[in-house]
């Protein structure tokens, strides 16, 4: 009984030093739609410097579409990145809701940030994130 349980905590203290040795990162969160969809929205909340990332994938020729809406506060604050096969990358402004349009240039997964650009009076705000695929 003893060897287990020490065999279990030896586990499981490699697993917690391997977690913090790669600084906890989160895996991105992959956006799928639902059968017969070809749009999905998320939403989040963030605050100060915290940031979401979301992952989506897109093949050659398709339109890929981005609207990002803060919702509290409304509109303002919040801004998001994609970053993508062959040199895609695009930063949207902080001070505006923000539509993308965009044909995906190669199949593959793209990368989404959302962020959030606190103030002295702002420091939190939620937002929702639509793509639309076609």
């Amino acid at each position: 009984m003893k060897i287990k349980l020490s065999f279990f905590i030896g586990v499981f203290l490699l697993c917690a030093v391997n977690i913090f040795a790669q600084g906890g990162k989160a895996e991105p969160l992959r956006i799928s739609f639902d059968k017969g969809k070809s749009s999905k929205t998320v939403s989040g909340s963030l605050k100060g410097d915290e940031e979401y990332e979301y992952i989506f994938g897109a093949k050659a020729g398709q339109t890929v579409k981005l609207k990002l809406v803060s919702t509290a506060p409304k509109g303002k604050f919040h801004a998001f990145r994609v970053l993508g096969a062959d040199g895609i990358d695009f930063i949207s402004d902080y001070d505006i809701n923000y539509d993308l349009e965009f044909t995906a240039p190669e199949t593959g997964d793209y990368l989404v940030f959302v962020q959030m650009r606190p103030t002295d009076r702002v420091r939190s705000g939620k937002f929702s994130l639509t793509l639309s695929i076609k």
